[in-house]
This record gives structure tokens, sequence and C-alpha cells, in this order.
């Protein structure tokens, strides 16, 4: 994962396939997982979710657990921080699953590169059709190619 300006995955592939089974083994979620390189040292993200919710004491179990697969997996070079979390009221989506799941809700999403000519999007998520995120922004319907998202969230309804 060296030298990847910033990665978002799953855990269906990479250090999710790593980091998934001892997630899951403590009865959690694996939701994503963020990898963000910075010239001090990266930062590896680990989102995690139960339907009881998640405490920091969930969070400080699993960090253990992963700070010891990493350690013997050692699959980032370099060093790096640990990061466990709960997705928060900001949640990240990562998946189909994730988009379909709160559809009806307002995400900001943000793309690699231009759709129409824009990167950042504010709207009421509406489906996931073929492979596009499809969303309402001012009554207008705009697809998004998922390929294209580099990061999407639910707008918090405080």
């Amino acid at each position: 994962m060296g030298g990847v300006a910033h990665e978002r995955t799953a855990g269906e592939s990479g250090l999710g396939v790593v980091l998934g089974p001892s997630v899951t083994a403590l009865g959690y979620e694996l939701v994503g997982i963020e990898y963000v390189p910075a010239r001090g040292g990266a930062t590896l993200r680990v989102y995690i979710d139960s339907e009881a919710g998640i405490s920091l004491d969930d969070c400080e179990r699993v960090s253990h657990q992963l700070s010891g697969v990493l350690e013997v997996e050692d699959p980032i070079p370099g060093r790096y921080t640990l990061e466990v979390s709960s997705p928060g009221l900001d949640r990240p989506l990562f998946t189909r699953e994730h988009y379909q799941r709160f559809a009806g809700h307002e995400i900001r999403l943000r793309t690699r590169e231009p759709v129409n000519g824009r990167r950042n999007f504010t709207g009421t998520l509406v489906a996931v059709r073929d492979e596009n995120v499809v969303m309402e922004e001012d009554g207008v319907e705009l697809c998004v190619p998922l390929e294209c998202v580099a990061r999407a969230n639910v707008v918090p309804e405080l």
C-alpha cells in the first residue's frame, strides 16, 4: 500500500483480507478501511460497527487485536498510525450495499476526477443503478460512476 495517495476499501481486498477476519471474529462489522500516507507516517483508519453501536472499549479491543495481526503480517511498509473508529454520524460509504442502505439520506460525495465539470456533490441519495450512484441535487437527478467516487459520507441529521 505504500506510495498510494489515499486508498479506501470496503474490506474485500488488500488490507481487508488481512484484517477482516479478526474484526468479524470479535463480533464487529468491518465497514471500511482508509490508508492515508503523510510525510511523518501514514494513517491506517479502520471503521467498525455493530448493531449495539461502538464504544471506546470496542475500538480499543479491535485496535489491540489488529495491532497484533499487523505486527505478524506486516502488510504496510514504513511508519503508520492505526486508528480504529466507529463510522460516526457522517458515516463513510464504501460499498454498493452501503449506498443502498442509506438511500433517501442526504450525502456528500467527492469524485477523483470531474464529473459534469465538478468534483463535489451534496444531495439526496436515490439509489445505485448499474455502476452509478444516483443522487438528486436541487431537483436534478445526477449519476456518478461508482469507480469515480473518491469519498462519500452521509450528512448527519441534527
